[in-house]
């Protein structure tokens, strides 16, 4: 992300981006982690929180615009990324971060992530994989693991409000998927590793163009088998010797058979983004193209 930094006299330190408005999650719920990472990150990054904005889409997650004091923008149900991608592309000067639930995002949203992953714009999603609907009291998402047996679960299969006589859907591979895709930079982290996360969402807003990083974040009311034991047991930290820039080693990280990685995954640092596209464009036409060349440009 081309930064819109605070002057270097006003270092911001985390508490700086803090609202008035106090977060509502439940007790225990993995957001507030990962809030305090974003603090972290939006203070290690020296973002002007006047040239910042976060937008989200519906949820317990998606709440989170409401407290950080930069400009938030509240959606609809997974519309969050076509919205980002317009605020990016009329006002290229921001810095612009997109979050969400597994539901919002992979759901919902689900068919919005491809298009951002072609088109590339400089934003950051964060994803908050609870790996169920919170908001709505506990349905099967996408990301619901189920059988769960292989990684030592005592329930199978998982049965859910939505699915009464239990859920047999295999959950995706949001990483994996990400790959597939060619975002073009994937990462995963853990809530209850807030200072891990920091880090990785610090890279992902500083890389330019889209970056997405799915977070484990555990919802203590609505999935009592996906808790933050079940994520110490079962995640572990990216091999030092990975490399990211490879991507056949990146999807063999995301299909391992050992847990779940944290860290950076796969970085595409190369790939045109549609801001530097869209200026491209503008040049060639004589610094002034009209929406409907932008659009045929895009389609």
């Amino acid at each position: 992300m081309t930064a819109n930094l605070a002057t270097s006299a006003d270092r911001l330190a985390p508490r700086d981006y803090k609202s008035n408005l106090p977060p509502i999650w439940c007790p225990g719920c993995g957001d507030f982690g990962v809030l305090s990472s974003l603090f972290k990150a939006l203070s290690e990054c020296n973002l002007d929180p006047s040239r910042t904005v976060i937008v989200s889409g519906i949820g317990c997650s998606s709440r989170l615009p409401g407290f950080v004091a930069t400009y938030g923008f509240h959606g609809v149900h997974g519309r969050a990324l076509p919205t980002a991608t317009g605020i990016k592309c009329a006002r290229p000067d921001l810095n612009v971060i997109v979050v969400g639930g597994d539901g919002d995002g992979y759901s919902i949203g689900g068919g919005h992530v491809p298009h951002a992953a072609r088109r590339n714009p400089d934003i950051t999603y964060l994803v908050m994989n609870n790996n169920t609907y919170g908001l709505t009291k506990g349905q099967v998402s996408p990301t619901s693991m189920v059988p769960l047996a292989s990684l030592g679960a005592k329930i199978d299969p998982k049965r859910w409000k939505t699915t009464p006589f239990g859920n047999t859907e295999d959950a995706i591979n949001p990483v994996a998927q990400a790959i597939a895709l060619d975002c073009s930079f994937v990462a995963r982290g853990f809530s209850y590793k807030p200072n891990q996360l920091a880090e990785i969402l610090g890279e992902a807003i500083r890389h330019r163009g889209f970056s997405l990083v799915d977070v484990f974040s555990p919802c203590p009311t609505f999935n009592q088998d996906q808790t933050d034991e079940f994520y110490r047991r079962n995640t572990y930290d990216v091999p030092a010797d990975h490399d990211p820039t490879d991507r056949v080693q990146a999807f063999a990280l995301a299909f391992s058979d050992h847990g779940y990685p944290i860290g950076v995954i796969y970085k595409h640092p190369q790939k045109p983004n549609i801001v530097d596209e869209q200026e491209a464009l503008r040049r060639r036409l004589g610094g002034h193209a009209t929406l409907d060349e932008l659009i045929r440009r895009f389609a």
